[in-house]
């Protein structure tokens, strides 16, 4: 579903007046791939190959620019890279730019994500770097609300969703954050944006975060090509 509604989102986020001025894309949505937070956290099937191959098939599809709408995936970005001539957009990085665009140039960032995502610090790391300071949840906050919500999402249970992801982000308002990143593409679609004035904090979507900058990067440096994700 998060790739689908990145999809949806890209062309929704494109400045068009007609279908023609819209970016050409590729989607492969591929649910074969083994669970990425298993993989790093209970020693489950690696998803490396499974994700080399979907991006060397976008490649052989003729795409010129690659967007990963999984955060969790970026666990492997390295590898993911190494294994094609495409830039490959990073959506922490992505996230970043979002957070300037916002008008949080530093400050507090609430995180919430898979366990992997979190525990392993994706985020915290480039976050650090640019001089952010993270808030994340507890074990047990991110089992409960962020988890909870996310296996809501991939069980097309989308009414249950919101409360555990609007529990979450009303915790680290709460600590003190300045705003909190929606780190994984399930929890874009967990809260809607019609309900987010309603939490009282700024918040950055990774899905549309990652939508803007594909479409930054088309309108930037290739206005004929083909983005894939």
């Amino acid at each position: 579903m998060a790739g689908a509604a990145f999809a949806l989102r890209l062309a929704a986020l494109t400045p068009a007046d007609v279908d023609q001025q819209h970016i050409p894309t590729l989607l492969r949505n591929d649910p074969r791939i083994p669970d990425r937070s298993s993989a790093y956290m209970a020693g489950g099937e690696n998803p490396l190959p499974y994700m080399v191959e979907g991006v060397r098939f976008l490649e052989r599809a003729g795409a010129q620019l690659i967007a990963i709408p999984c955060n969790t995936a970026h666990l492997w970005y390295d590898q993911i890279t190494a294994a094609t001539r495409l830039p490959v957009l990073h959506i922490i990085e992505a996230v970043i730019d979002d957070l300037r665009r916002l008008g949080l140039p530093k400050g507090r960032i609430g995180l919430m994500g898979t366990a992997a995502t979190l525990k392993l610090g994706l985020y915290q790391r480039h976050l650090e770097a640019q001089g952010y300071e993270c808030l994340v949840p507890d074990e047990d906050e991110v089992e409960r609300y962020c988890m909870g919500s996310i296996r809501a999402v991939k069980g097309n249970q989308l009414e249950q969703a919101y409360s555990p992801a609007a529990e979450c982000i009303a915790r680290l308002k709460a600590r003190g954050a300045d705003a909190v990143v929606l780190g994984c593409t399930e929890l874009p679609l967990a809260v809607p944006h019609a309900l987010r004035p309603g939490l009282g904090i700024t918040l950055t979507d990774s899905i549309d975060a990652l939508a803007r900058a594909a479409i930054d990067r088309y309108l930037a440096d290739a206005p004929h090509a083909r983005i894939a994700a």
